[in-house]
Formats: C-alpha cells, sequence, structure tokens
C-alpha cells in the first residue's frame, strides 16, 4: 500500500534508490520517478568502506558488517513506506576490493535486491544526468568525489559526454597520502596531469559529493550567507581555492561552523579541499556550482522518456506545488498571460530566464494560503525559499520568494528580509515588487478563483495604470482595490485608473 498522499491526491508510486558508496551507504526514497521527484525519506550511514583500501586491497570485516546491518535497516523502511521500485548501485569500494564479491553477495542477502556494481564511466555518466536533471540547461563540467574515486564529465546541451575516473576519493587519497597533506597534493597533480580539463575554461564547475557539500558549507557559515540551502550555492574559483588552502593549513575543529560538519567526516575535509584547489587551478572554471542531486537522481532521470526530459524542473516542481496547495490551480496558470499582459504594456524587456521565474511566481503565488493571515508572507517566503526546486539559482530563489511575500504584505521595502534581498540585483527587486504587486489586484478582484483575469486586463493610457472591469464586475471595484493598484501603478511610474466597460 502507498504510504504517501490523499484522497484527494493521486496514488502515487514511491521509488527507493540505494548507493552503496566508499565513505557512505544511503538510502533515498522519492514520492515517485518525476521530472523533479521529491525525496520523501533520505538517510546515510558513514561506513567508510573504502578507508584503507588503497593499501590494503580489502575491505575491512568492521565496514562490510555496518554497511549490511545499514542495507538490512533500509530494507524494512523500504517496506514499511511501500517502495515500489528499488533500485541498488555499489561504486568504487565494491569495484576495486579483492573481497568485493563477496560483499556484494552478503550485500543483496541483506536488501533484497539485485546491485548494479556501476564503472567509472557508468558512475560518471549517473552524475552527469543527476546535474542535467537538478539544473536548467547545465553548461561545465561534473565532478563527482566520492570516498574511493573522483569522476569528470563534460555536460552540454542536456547531454554528457565521456566521463572519466581517477583514484582521488577522500578515503583513497586519505590512504595512499598516509594522512599527509603535502603528499595528498603531489598525488593530485601527478594523477590529474593528463586530464583533460580546457574544456573547463570560463565555463561552470558542477561539484557533486558530501565532502564537497561540507566544504561549501563550511564556506556558508565563513559568509554569513542568508540561504542554507546546499543545491545551487555558488562560489567564485579565487574565493574557493583560498577557502581551499585555509582548510588544508588548519584543524578542521577550528573552523567557523564545523559542527554542521559530521565528525566522521571532518578528517576528510582537507583531502576534498585538495583535489578541488588543483581543478580550479588547472581548469580555471568561471564558478563552482554545489549540485546536491547526482548518481541516485541520474538513475531516476535516464528512466524517463524523452519528452519528460525537456520539462523545465522548475516549472515542473512549481506547477506541482500550484496543484497541491492552491485554492485554484487553473487561477495560478492565468495569472501568467495576466502578468505577462502587464509586462508588455509597460514595455519591459523580459529576458527567456526572467520570463521562466515569473512563470514560476504565479504557479506559487498562492501556496501559503492555508496559515493565518497575518502569517501568510512569512509562511510563504520560507516554503519558496527553503523547498527543495530544482533548476533555479539562489538568487532565483530569492526572487521568486520575495515576489509571492510582496504579493502578501505589500510593496514597502522595509518590511522585506534584508539578508534574501542581498542575493539579488536592483533590476530583480523592481521586477519582484512589480509581479507582487500585480498578484495583490489581482486576487482581490478574483478571490483565487479562474475565469475573471481573463476579463479584467490591465493596461496603459495616458501616463495611467488601467485596470477594465466589464460592466458585469462592476461592483469589484472599490476604494482598497484602487489603494492596491494606485502601490502597483506606483512602482511603474503611473497613476491609477479603473475603467468600467460598458
Amino acid at each position: 500500500m502507498n504510504a504517501f498522499g490523499n484522497g484527494a491526491e493521486k496514488a502515487r508510486d514511491p521509488v527507493a534508490i540505494i548507493d552503496i558508496g566508499s565513505n557512505s551507504v544511503r538510502l533515498v526514497v522519492y514520492e515517485a520517478a518525476t521530472r523533479a521527484p521529491t525525496p520523501v525519506f533520505n538517510e546515510k550511514i558513514l561506513c567508510g568502506l573504502g578507508r584503507n583500501l588503497a593499501t590494503s586491497g580489502r575491505l575491512s570485516t568492521e565496514a562490510m558488517d555496518q554497511a549490511i546491518r545499514a542495507l538490512a535497516r533500509f530494507r524494512v523502511l523500504c517496506d514499511a513506506m511501500g517502495v515500489s521500485r528499488c533500485h541498488v548501485v555499489a561504486t568504487a569500494a565494491a569495484r576495486d576490493a579483492a573481497n568485493g564479491p563477496e560483499f556484494l553477495s552478503r550485500a543483496e542477502a541483506a536488501c533484497g535486491q539485485p546491485i548494479e556494481l556501476i564503472s567509472g564511466q557508468r558512475e560518471a555518466e549517473l552524475s552527469a544526468y543527476g546535474v542535467i536533471s537538478g539544473f536548467f540547461e547545465p553548461d561545465g563540467v561534473v565532478g563527482d568525489l566520492g570516498g574511493g574515486s573522483l569522476e569528470l564529465i563534460d555536460v552540454r546541451g542536456g547531454h554528457p559526454g565521456k566521463g572519466l575516473s581517477f583514484p582521488l576519493g577522500v578515503l583513497a587519497l586519505q590512504d595512499a597520502s598516509g594522512g599527509s597533506i603535502r603528499t595528498a597534493q603531489k598525488i593530485v597533480r601527478q594523477r590529474l596531469e593528463g586530464a583533460e580539463l580546457k574544456g573547463l575554461r570560463n565555463r561552470c564547475f558542477y561539484a557533486v559529493g558530501g565532502t564537497w557539500r561540507a566544504l561549501a558549507r563550511l564556506h556558508m557559515g565563513q559568509r554569513g550567507y542568508p540561504l542554507h540551502i546546499m543545491h545551487g550555492y555558488t562560489m567564485q574559483p579565487r574565493d574557493m581555492a583560498d577557502f581551499a588552502q585555509i582548510v588544508e593549513r588548519i584543524d578542521a575543529g577550528s573552523l567557523e561552523a564545523i559542527e554542521s560538519v559530521s565528525e566522521a567526516r571532518r578528517d576528510l575535509l582537507a583531502y576534498g579541499a585538495v583535489v578541488l584547489e588543483e581543478i580550479i587551478r588547472r581548469g580555471k572554471p568561471r564558478e563552482i556550482i554545489i549540485s546536491a542531486l547526482g548518481v541516485r537522481e541520474g538513475l531516476l532521470f535516464e528512466r524517463l522518456d524523452a519528452e519528460t526530459r525537456k520539462v523545465d524542473p522548475l516549472l515542473a516542481i512549481a506547477g506541482e506545488m500550484n496543484q497541491r496547495r492552491s485554492r485554484s490551480p487553473r487561477h495560478g496558470e492565468e495569472l501568467i498571460d495576466w502578468t505577462g499582459r502587464l509586462i508588455s504594456v509597460l514595455q519591459l524587456d523580459e529576458t527567456a530566464e526572467e520570463k521562466r521565474l515569473r512563470h514560476a511566481a504565479c504557479l506559487l503565488a498562492d501556496v501559503g494560503w492555508r496559515a493565518h493571515p497575518d502569517y501568510r508572507a512569512e509562511e510563504s517566503l520560507n516554503t519558496i525559499a527553503h523547498s527543495t526546486l530544482t533548476g533555479i539559482d539562489h538568487p532565483g530563489r530569492a526572487f521568486l520568494a520575495l515576489t509571492v511575500f510582496y504579493r502578501h504584505l505589500g510593496l514597502a521595502s522595509d518590511v522585506v528580509h534584508p539578508r534574501l534581498r542581498e542575493l539579488m540585483g536592483a533590476r530583480a527587486l523592481d521586477r519582484a515588487r512589480i509581479i507582487g504587486g500585480a498578484m495583490r489586484v489581482a486576487y482581490l478582484i478574483s478571490a483565487a478563483m479562474p475565469g475573471i483575469l481573463p476579463q479584467t486586463p490591465l493596461g496603459v493610457g495616458a501616463r495611467h495604470l488601467e485596470l477594465t472591469l466589464p460592466q458585469s464586475y462592476a461592483a469589484l471595484g472599490s476604494d482598497r482595490l484602487l489603494n492596491r493598484l494606485k502601490q502597483l501603478a506606483r512602482v511603474a511610474g503611473l497613476k491609477p485608473r479603473i475603467v468600467v466597460k460598458n
């Protein structure tokens, strides 16, 4: 029986991915296999299967036993959640160890599923698909740093290139270097010497893997960054290279925000920093972007049909939130055309990226309506800014959250979260106020119901922003509506006017 959803929704078929990595064994259960899958359960256990593998050539008995216990636990949890499909993959540690086949036999018995032992090339390809699933038209190089290996692969135009795999995982590097950071630096330089990184120059480097996410989390803490969302967090190469050198030089326990990193991972941070610093030095990327999506999401993405793969992930999840949380989903869809007309009559240039963000904002405009009226603005802002949106960067998140915040609380800038505003430029903030102000007008004339907005367009005439009401809706005109129209007209540099059309 499916344990998720309710009677008002279509039944979902939760799917699970178990990833047996060199450092961790992780279970992620997704609500369904969709273009923007939502995790409903996520648990990792740091087993350290790859620890000492580079020197011993074998998985330790202790690490294997811990992994087997984790897999047995995951099997029970999947049964309890009504998982319809479970796919299990194993990566570098099981691939490289002499006793890997023995471990995989025990592991299959524990989890009750066949296990796909993937090659380095396959791992790189799946990581690339994970990034393609989580970003809108990504263009750059994906780097997936695990415990046993590093995979590098180009992504362009929605397709992965040919992947490369290097024995530079953080556990493997710690082992091969004898715990010496200087030796680790030499090993990384030597092993990446033949790597073709010219294709990374002035493009994005998409960083995948728990150690790099931990480094980014510490970087956030050092900056006092206002949004604690890993996916899409962007760092400048020079700044990140400097930070990596700090991590390599000092004890991890003295780093700011180190409490956010598990103790089992702290001694590996410096090795992840060494690899990232060398990639930055050799590849000269334009920016480093953290991807929370990798092999697991890549497995789901490659199983989608061709048409579904082409869907914009941001609009897919925004549309789903609109269907589930809005009073009338069709009204959110009508807002798209209604605000589009406003952009046109105001003669505002709108880039393709601004257009997709406006569409997403319209679909998300009513997600907080069930909250108490005094808290709808804050509830909506928190829901949007902190949700599992993909296909969007952090400035885009801030735009969506503040647009809907304005929609509920008005356009006075002194009440808006100042730290979130720091992520946006002046143009985006102006657009957020215009779209949020338009939503305030729209909801007052429509009560969030469909069918009214197409009959009540906004226009511009004689330096006035005009709201046209048909005679049948003339009674909607009121001082309150005029005040909201006045707020919107002010940010557009116009005066307000309500026109009743016979």
